[in-house]
């Protein structure tokens, strides 16, 4: 069967922990020696004209495509938060051809600007299409468990039930309410299902929370790790997560 490696990272914008350093360029390198096949991102950075102006390094372009650079040739974004200076949001990267994407809107009116990236992959020698879902979810409680119920409601209704399904992401569930959620809508944990438990990955230099994580559904997992060692730990504010996929 074929099997796929899998990063998910919340990217800070580029910037380090305490945003004193523009590290997008030392962040690429990072994520090419991981040698993923596809890699989640979130609050990535499509525009911002102040950050190019004060950066002699930053990239001509969005940063999910400098990140994506040659070797993964595939890439979908989603944009969430829209301001005067540009946009931000969720990316996915990926080897494998990107058949269709979606970024769905999950924000509570008048709060922070939220969205699921849903990107449906082919992967060889795969017969059924891969869906995945990267997530940024809010900081405040109520607004965390509207958008997971959405997320359930979009995996039941719009996936597949037997297809393979990914979901990787920052989900800020802290008090881990919400995993009780997903579990109910057929999720489960790549780490929970190695370890009995969730990882702790925020902050990155001392984690003390498992707010990021990857769930799947109708696959298998293995080998699932936390890159909180350097250059990790001086790359964002959260450890990214890395785990194997078998389709």
């Amino acid at each position: 069967m074929p099997s796929i490696n899998v990063l998910t990272v919340n990217v800070h914008m580029g910037f380090n922990l305490l945003n004193r350093r523009f590290v997008l360029p030392d962040l690429r390198e990072a994520i090419r020696e991981v040698s993923a096949d596809m890699v989640f991102l979130q609050e990535v950075l499509g525009e911002h004209a102040g950050h190019a102006q004060r950066h002699a390094n930053w990239p001509q372009g969005p940063q999910y495509e400098f990140l994506a650079d040659t070797l993964w040739t595939q890439f979908a974004y989603g944009r969430n938060a829209v301001y005067p200076h540009g946009h931000h949001g969720n990316a996915v990267l990926s080897r494998f051809p990107i058949v269709s994407h979606i970024n769905r809107d999950v924000s509570v009116h008048g709060h922070e600007q939220r969205g699921l990236l849903h990107a449906v992959v082919q992967v060889p020698e795969l017969a059924q299409q891969l869906h995945t879902i990267c997530v940024h979810l809010g900081l405040r409680e109520s607004h965390r468990q509207r958008q997971i119920g959405l997320l359930c409601e979009i995996i039941a209704d719009v996936i597949p039930a037997d297809a393979p399904l990914v979901v990787a992401g920052d989900f800020n569930d802290w008090r881990q309410r919400g995993h009780t959620v997903l579990k109910r809508c057929g999720l489960s944990e790549v780490f929970e299902q190695a370890h009995g438990r969730l990882k702790r990955t925020f902050p990155s230099h001392w984690p003390l929370l498992a707010v990021d994580r990857i769930y799947v559904r109708n696959v298998r997992s293995s080998a699932p790790a936390v890159l909180s060692s350097q250059p990790w730990s001086k790359l964002s504010d959260h450890a990214p997560l890395l785990a194997r996929i078998e389709l």
